[in-house]
């Protein structure tokens, strides 16, 4: 089991869905092409672990926006 996250505009509009929260990547590289103007990244602060588990998103594990 794994994080998946969607991504909406202020309208409440999806923008993309269905995003898998792995470590390693940036998560929006595949829509480069939209031109959001910022990465998104999960890190886990045991080097080991793939994806944030069912309870440690925001504890252990953290999704970080990236701006420049």
């Amino acid at each position: 089991l794994y994080w998946i996250m969607d991504l909406q505009n202020d309208r409440g509009e999806p923008v993309i869905s269905g995003i898998p929260l792995v470590t390693g990547a940036d998560l929006l590289a595949q829509y480069a092409y939209m031109g959001l103007g910022f990465k998104l990244v999960v890190m886990c602060d045991d080097s080991t672990q793939d994806y944030p588990t069912k309870t440690d998103l925001g504890g252990r594990s953290h999704l970080l926006v990236l701006t420049e």
